[in-house]
């Protein structure tokens, strides 16, 4: 876990690399049950193919987030983005035990990258 506010920001550079930066073919496609998806605690990104990222968040359970569903699809359906267009890239969070971790590290990512169908993007502390 880190310990101090450059630690932090290192590692939201790192999950960020890592979800900005896979290849979109290697993003997770979109499907009913996202049985691909680890029922792990993450940071994910709705990702379209040539528009980048789309949504940032953070959760408890990867796939528990998507299997009920998610309000960037109806957002990208409502843009008219092709489905097989958009795909999710997501990072397991080993450090669940601290929620505020997560929390931190999400709007870190948040205020660098400011995806358009994030409502609100957390100031800086």
């Amino acid at each position: 876990m880190p310990s101090n506010d450059f630690e932090l920001q290192a590692q939201a550079r790192r999950i960020l690399d890592a979800i900005a930066f896979i290849p979109f073919e290697q993003c997770q496609l979109l499907s009913r049950e996202f049985n691909s998806l680890p029922a792990r605690p993450g940071i994910y990104a709705i990702r379209h193919k040539n528009d980048g990222l789309l949504y940032v968040g953070k959760t408890k359970s990867l796939r528990g987030r998507f299997s009920g569903g998610h309000k960037a699809f109806l957002w990208a359906w409502l843009d008219k983005y092709n489905d097989e267009e958009v795909r999710i890239a997501a990072q397991v969070i080993s450090h669940w035990e601290n929620p505020a971790l997560l929390l931190e590290l999400e709007a870190i990512i948040l205020r660098a990258t400011e995806p358009p169908y994030n409502a609100q993007i957390p100031t800086e502390r």
